[in-house]
């Protein structure tokens, strides 16, 4: 970067790039599907490493109480209404 009388100047590249070389670097760019796992009580699909959102189990012992939390959800949703 250039400074000339307090103006700031980008670089420009000496040569352009070819559709080759861009798609080539770009070609890491893509998206990778994730893995799932399936819960061992409901046989649902989940994310790996993670409680089950449905029955609140994780490797087979029960770590959320789903019904808790379903009501403290609904709490909080009902006093934050936009008007």
């Amino acid at each position: 970067m250039l400074i000339y009388l307090n103006q700031y100047y980008m670089s420009v590249p000496v040569k352009r790039s070819t559709k080759k070389q861009t798609r080539t670097r770009r070609s890491h760019h893509a998206l990778k599907a994730t893995g799932t796992a399936k819960c061992e009580s409901c046989e649902t699909q989940i994310l790996p490493h993670k409680a089950c959102p449905k029955c609140g189990t994780y490797k087979g012992k029960k770590v959320i109480d789903v019904e808790k939390r379903a009501l403290r959800l609904k709490r909080s949703k009902k006093g934050t209404s936009k008007t």
